[in-house]
């Protein structure tokens, strides 16, 4: 019973940290107009990616980009609900003390998730094959970084051994081409699959800004397959 109660009081201070984050906004932005609303990943699509991990039991997640930690609040919330013996979120951000002034960080700290999270604060194709060498693996992993083509690319890469056989990797932004056309090489060639239903369209939307401002589904869910495998050389499909 006092372990429950415990666990209960962890998750009740993890949700009134995101409910004023959500409501408030955070205590600091950048100086640039509307930058948490953009930025952040929405509440709602934050509360669905907080029900696929509690779903599927995860107990260690990797984190690319923790920017407003709207999606990393989330992430904790799901780990101290599925409660593992050693639950482990490890953040991968180089840009949190020089470009978001540690305001991200500081948010997972005053909701007590510094005893689960780790902050890498180095690019994630140094961070990630520093993960796969030290032998981590996670049962699934949350991608909102570098929207560069190239750069998503690499982190999928390297997710995709670090992320266990059957595990899961979730996209943020998957409305923009240069992510999406990343993921679709894996779908095309590595049989990633696509959890449907997991963030309905017009549930989890967003405006992007610019003269194509439109509604926009952000978030896509895939499911590595089980058992992995590596193509044949000769054996490829367009994306």
């Amino acid at each position: 019973m006092a372990d429950t109660s415990k666990t209960e009081e962890r998750r009740a201070k993890v949700r009134e940290v995101r409910r004023r984050l959500a409501q408030e906004g955070p205590p600091w932005t950048r100086d640039r107009e509307a930058d948490f609303e953009t930025v952040t990943v929405p509440e709602r699509d934050c509360d669905q990616l907080r029900d696929l991990l509690i779903s599927e039991g995860a107990q260690t997640v990797v984190e690319v980009g923790l920017a407003y930690a709207s999606s990393a609040l989330a992430i904790g919330e799901a780990l101290i609900t599925v409660n593992p013996p050693h639950p482990q979120h490890v953040i991968i951000d180089p840009f949190q003390e020089s470009a978001w002034s540690n305001a991200c960080w500081d948010l997972l700290r005053s909701a007590g998730l510094d005893s689960i999270a780790a902050l890498m604060l180095t690019p994630s194709s140094i961070a990630l094959p520093q993960l796969l060498a030290e032998g981590l693996v996670a049962d699934a992993a949350f991608v909102d970084g570098s929207h560069r083509f190239h750069e998503v690319f690499v982190d999928l890469y390297f997710l995709r051994k670090i992320v266990r056989p059957g595990g899961l990797i979730v996209i943020d932004d998957d409305w923009a081409p240069s992510v999406r056309t990343a993921v679709h090489y894996y779908e095309r060639n590595l049989g990633w699959t696509v959890i449907p239903d997991t963030f309905p369209s017009g549930t989890g939307t967003t405006v992007v800004a610019g003269p194509q401002a439109r509604p926009v589904t952000r978030c896509k869910a895939l499911r590595l397959p089980d058992p992995s495998f590596e193509p044949p050389f000769e054996e490829f499909r367009a994306f």
